[in-house]
């Protein structure tokens, strides 16, 4: 690997971010102007990806180069990596026959591929590791200790933690991580009363000697979270195709399953009134300012209501406290991110920067900012752009998703239906100072 790649693309990007930036500032007045931006634009966010894959692939071989103490136990303890990947192979095999050819009870012969009496006790041994399996019976037999064919199943936890990886794809507001929204997974889906605290209209005093002191309380209340339950649909898939030995079911049944979870609650948590579901980020969050629009700086004719100029953005930043603006975001939807490209303050500065430095994120008035495609486009009395502390935006995630086989529903179609559960809750942690504030555009 080239060290010097990763540098080469960053500077061939910052100077495409020069030329967009003279273009910009000369007033992207003609079509073809407009025409050539949006051409440097694609171009400046093919080098960005191809910045992030070089320095993830570095980032791997040095890794892989690296020199760490040697591997904890021996050779077939529980410490022994090549022991735990022989673990987790054997595990997948045992889940994949379970959603092949379903579950059977101990001591019964495996036929047809069903699971051995080994891969069942290995199953059950993931599944209840927490000391706490559920069952769910679908209404038609099977009672037994083990799920049977016509019952529900829970998936193990390796399973989940899959779906959860590939729902990154699908909005921002389930990545996690620093900055980001918060994720906090608790056992059971009881209410759950999270306490804040609102203490600053309060100051000390000054007291002279031998004076009594005020009493004041602080200020308790709480925010209470719930578990609004969500599905991915019935997912069916033939027997024929379940047979095809090419086929890799569990990939299929992770991709649908993710892409059906991720979309619903990716909306939820943006939008969500908050009643009968989440409160999403943009219902939580307060106003931050409407929009003056670009001809505060410009002197043009443009209104608050279909423009964003960069006055607007400054007042939105500053709307929120100091001490929320530490690691604070912006967040907006792809097409208003295109808007702000193209802004420029009053000085012919563009407000969007793209990082130089390695790991160094894209910036829009230095801020990092995330896309978010169920956020608002710009339009009369739309709330388009969020601003301030997104970690404070929790979710709540009850235990993992849940998966049932459903064989006997579709067995005249020779068919096998997979359906998915999970149940989340979500809402913005305001003691009452208001960390997220969003811009809304003006009436006009």
């Amino acid at each position: 690997m080239n060290r010097n790649e990763s540098r080469e693309l960053r500077e061939q990007r910052m100077k495409i971010a020069h030329q967009m930036s003279e273009l910009a500032t000369a007033g992207l007045k003609t079509p073809e102007d407009r025409q050539k931006f949006a051409a440097m634009d694609k171009e400046q966010d093919e080098l960005r990806q191809r910045i992030e894959q070089v320095e993830k692939a570095a980032a791997i071989a040095e890794e892989l180069r690296g020199t760490g103490r040697p591997p904890a136990g021996q050779p077939g303890s529980a410490e022994d990596p090549d022991a735990a990947k022989t673990m987790r192979e054997k595990y997948t095999r045992a889940f994949r026959s379970y959603l092949m050819y379903g579950a059977r009870e101990e001591g019964s012969p495996a036929v047809g591929g069903r699971m051995s009496d080994e891969e069942r006790r290995l199953v059950l041994s993931q599944w209840d590791r927490s000391g706490d399996r559920e069952r769910r019976d679908m209404g038609s037999g099977g009672q037994g200790a083990y799920p049977g064919a016509t019952t529900g199943f829970f998936v193990p936890v390796g399973f989940v933690d899959r779906v959860t990886e590939a729902l990154k794809y699908y909005g921002p507001m389930l990545m996690g991580g620093q900055g980001l929204p918060t994720i906090m997974d608790t056992d059971s889906g009881q209410p759950l009363p999270f306490p804040t605290d609102n203490d600053t209209t309060v100051s000390g005093e000054q007291v002279g000697e031998g004076q009594q002191v005020t009493t004041q309380d602080v200020s308790i209340s709480q925010i209470t979270f719930g578990a609004w339950k969500y599905s991915t649909k019935l997912v069916k898939v033939s027997i024929e195709l379940m047979q095809d030995s090419a086929f890799d079911l569990e990939a299929y049944l992770i991709k649908k399953f993710a892409t059906r979870t991720g979309r619903i609650l990716n909306t939820k948590f943006t939008t969500g009134a908050g009643t009968t579901e989440p409160n999403g980020i943009v219902t939580a969050a307060t106003s931050g300012g409407t929009a003056v629009g670009a001809s505060g700086n410009d002197g043009g004719s443009e209104t608050g209501g279909t423009t964003i100029g960069s006055d607007d953005l400054v007042t939105l930043e500053h709307s929120v406290d100091p001490l929320y603006r530490r690691g604070a975001r912006f967040m907006m939807h792809d097409a208003t991110l295109a808007a702000i490209k193209k802004v420029k303050d009053k000085y012919g500065r563009m407000l969007w920067m793209p990082g130089l430095a390695a790991a160094t994120p894209d910036t829009i008035n230095g801020y990092p900012f995330l896309i978010n495609n169920d956020m608002a486009q710009i339009a009369v009395n739309n709330k388009t752009v969020l601003f301030g502390d997104m970690s404070l935006y929790t979710i709540r995630r009850v235990k993992q998703m849940s998966v049932l086989r459903l064989e006997e529903r579709f067995a005249d179609y020779g068919q096998i239906a997979f359906i998915g559960f999970s149940r989340y809750d979500g809402n913005l942690l305001d003691a009452g100072t208001h960390p997220v504030k969003y811009l809304v555009q003006a009436a006009s």
